[in-house]
Order: structure tokens, then sequence, then C-alpha cells
């Protein structure tokens, strides 16, 4: 328990006392062009300027933030676009920046809710209630130049070719039409440049606000990243109910809506009290404790390493607080058989991600700790972390310390005493885990409180 308590003090999905680390920048997402003047730019920066070379003083937000507010509530398409592009620039921070004058935008009145109506506002729409959707082709963005749209919306060239602009009258000559047909021809980065102000319930206005809610959700997933914005975030439940329900539509749902909704759940769980869902706190979207975590259990299900791993990393952060357990622990054992699933993957950070969800879950109770250890291949699979051994030094101590949790249990030294040759193996091969596995040995042999050291000792054997 000790070793919870200062998992929880610190917020880390191992239980360590640093703080939690935020969880890195997806690849393709800090990709976009600034055009000829960046291109300058970025040739003349150091190599260490992850950035984007515009930076806008925070002091922007401050003189400006009741017209951001304003233009993201207008639902014009030009002032929509600018909002989104000015808090793209505030809100962009690498985790090695050290820039002091970052903005806590989540504390400018309205703006959280605002940016969520955005992503309401293309949730209504995206498909009409009589119909169904089924699940999508998911690539996570390989070989695309824009991600995160879905092969229907894949670019706006072709459906702005199949539905010409307004401007064409019937009696249009044939010269005229063609020269239409190659104006429409944009790119779909440049489709604010248009004169429509409203967005129309067309394709191309679907896949005009589609685009804007995948904005919406990376400038909320960059607010996730700011220490002054977490607290009103974890405790914001329309934001909560919005990323959540985003999870739970994670077949059908677009990748990079789901990806960011996934990574700012992620940075917030530290701070995250699931019993947010039955408060008197007004509710946007019927989200109840239980949905919120089978939302996760289906992520943590998924076959994309990337969205896998960070739901085993939120199970880690979540089980933290004792709070949750509650909702969580009904779940434990098919937590248990996927984490163990994953410590079989090749990929070592999958194999990290579930050691550190065990390290925390061990941690909570008797129960969770029996569960564990009868798990087929449960014990296999952390020791071969331990021998590969893990290229991160603090993975393979974390899966000696849960075999070490397990072995405290004597309803455990049974099972873990067919494993007895190989903790003596790592013990006198390995120094830098040779105390843990000291410990292990000692509890398996030398107290005579399970039925096999029993026997020993009845028959005069050993």
């Amino acid at each position: 328990m000790q070793k919870r308590e200062q998992g929880k003090s610190g917020g880390a999905a191992g239980g360590a006392a640093t703080p939690a680390a935020k969880r890195g920048r997806p690849f393709g997402s800090t990709s976009g062009s600034s055009g000829g003047s960046g291109s300058a730019a970025d040739s003349a920066a150091p190599t260490t300027l992850l950035g984007p070379s515009l930076q806008v003083h925070s002091s922007f937000a401050d003189q400006n933030h009741k017209r951001i507010v304003l233009a993201l509530q207008s639902g014009l398409k030009s002032e929509l676009t600018w909002a989104l592009n000015t808090l793209t620039l505030l809100s962009f921070k690498e985790k090695d920046d050290m820039r002091k004058d970052a903005t806590p935008l989540a504390k400018i009145p309205g703006l959280l809710d605002a940016l969520l109506q955005v992503i309401d506002d293309w949730r209504d729409i995206a498909l009409p209630k009589e119909l169904s959707k089924g699940p999508r082709a998911r690539t996570l963005g390989v070989n695309s130049l824009v991600t995160g749209f879905g092969s229907e919306f894949e670019a706006l060239g072709s459906i702005n070719n199949a539905f010409p602009r307004s401007g064409v009258g019937s009696g249009s000559s044939a010269a005229d039409s063609l020269v239409q047909k190659n104006a429409a021809r944009v790119r779909s980065s440049e489709w604010w440049f248009d004169e429509d102000g409203l967005f129309n319930l067309d394709d191309e206005g679907r896949a005009e606000k589609q685009q804007c809610a995948v904005g919406a959700s990376n400038i909320i997933r960059n607010f996730s990243f700011m220490p002054d914005n977490e607290v009103i975030m974890a405790q914001h439940r329309h934001c909560l109910e919005t990323v959540f329900q985003c999870i739970e539509d994670h077949v059908t749902e677009d990748e990079e809506l789901v990806t960011n909704a996934l990574e700012t759940i992620v940075n917030l769980a530290p701070l995250l009290d699931l019993r947010i869902f039955s408060s008197s706190k007004q509710s946007y979207i019927k989200i109840t404790e239980k949905r919120a975590v089978e939302a996760i259990m289906g992520i943590l299900g998924s076959p994309f390493k990337a969205w896998h791993c960070a739901a085993a990393e939120l199970l880690g952060r979540l089980i933290i607080n004792p709070d949750n357990e509650p909702f969580l622990l009904p779940f434990v054992p098919q937590i248990h058989k996927r984490l163990v699933d994953l410590m079989s993957l090749p990929a070592f950070d999958a194999q990290a991600a579930a050691v550190g969800a065990l390290y925390n879950l061990a941690e909570v109770n008797v129960d969770c700790r029996l569960k564990l250890a009868s798990e087929r291949w449960a014990i296999d699979r952390l020791l071969r972390v331990i021998k590969t051994p893990h290229p991160v030094p603090e993975v393979c101590r974390k899966a000696a310390m849960i075999l070490e949790s397990l072995v405290s249990e004597p309803q455990n030294r049974v099972l873990l005493l067919a494993y007895e040759n190989a903790f003596a193996e790592i013990l006198f091969s390995d120094g830098r885990y040779s105390d843990t596995f000291a410990r292990i040995l000692y509890e398996l042999t030398s107290k005579p409180n399970n039925k096999v050291a029993s026997a020993r000792g009845i028959w005069g054997c050993g």
C-alpha cells in the first residue's frame, strides 16, 4: 500500500513519486506547412526548435479572448477558422519547450465550452439517426496527406468537383464551366478561402465541420498538457463527457478525433474522479461511470498499438485514485487478461504500458493479486520482460516488484513455487534485481504457511 500512496501523490502511471509524464505528440501532427515565408524561417531556426516558427504572444489572448470565444460561437467559416488557427498556435507547446508565456487558455471564460460545442456540432450531424455506420478501416495516417478524415472525406477537391459552386448558372458556356471546375479544385486545407459564410449540410459542409471538430479536439488536447489547465478540465463534466463519448465510438469515429480525446483523458487521469458522472453538475451527454470504463475497455481491446497502449496507461493512472476502485474492480479479470496479452507483443512500448498498469493494479487489494497470479501466462511473461531484458530498466524493476507483491500472498505461493528455479537463475545472473528475487525466494521457502512447505515439514522432505 505504501507504493500505491506514493503513486497517488505523484500521479505517475508507474507509481513513482515523479509527476505523471504527458503523452507524446503523434506522428504527423506537426507536419503542417507554413508556406514560403515559414519555410525560410524554419531553415534559419535552430535544430532544437520543435515548435512552429510563428508564435503568438500570450497577451494576444488576453486582449482578444472575447473575440475568440464569439468567433467559435458564430458559425461563420472565416471566423471559426481564424479562432481555431489562433488557438492552435497559442496552445502548441512541445514537452521540451520552456516558454514562460504559455497561456492558461482553459481559464478564458466560455472558451472550453465553445470548443466542445464545435465537436458536438460535428457529432450531431455526423450521421442521420435513421442510419447506422459500420466499422471503419483504420490506417492511423499511414501514407495519407491529411489524417483523421476518413475515406469518405479524403479530399474536398473530389467533392468540389462533384458539387459545383452555386455561382455557376444553368446557361453558362462550356468554357465557363471548365474554368469553374478548375477553380473548384482546391486543396482540402484551403476551404476557408471560399466566400460562403455558413456551413451547409451537404457532403462538403459535413467535411468542413469534421475538420473543425478535429482542430478543436487538437486544441483541447494541447490544453491538457498545461498544468494550469489540468484541474479545470478534470472537473469539467462536459469536457469529460465529450472525450469519453469520442472514445466510446472509436469503431466509427474519426481516428484523429479519437486519438486526441484519448490523449486528453490520459493527461487528466491522475486528477480524474469517475464519480463526476453521477454528480450534481450539469450533464450534456448521459455518460455513467460504468459506461466510461466500458469505453476504455473497448480501446484496450483495439488492435492498434497507439490506442491500446494509451488505454493501459489510462487504467494504470485511474486506479491510483481509491475513489475509482468501485468502478474498475468489476473489470479486473478482463483487464488482467488483456494486459497479459499485451506483454506477449514484441513492441516494447506495449510491454511497458502493460507492466505499468499491472504494477498499480497489484497494489489495490488481495483479490487483485490472487487473480493476477492465477492468470494464465502472467508469471511467464513477467519473467520474460526481465530476462529479455526490456530496454528500459524501470520496466524490468516494476515487473520484479509485481512478482514480489504476488508472493506476499500465502495463497499464491503454491503457484509461484513452480518458478523457483527461474527466480534463482535471475538472482545469480542479474545483480540489478538480485535483492528483489532474494526476497521472493525467502518468502517462498522460509515460511511454512503453505501446503507444500507444510508437507515438507511433516514428511521430513527438503
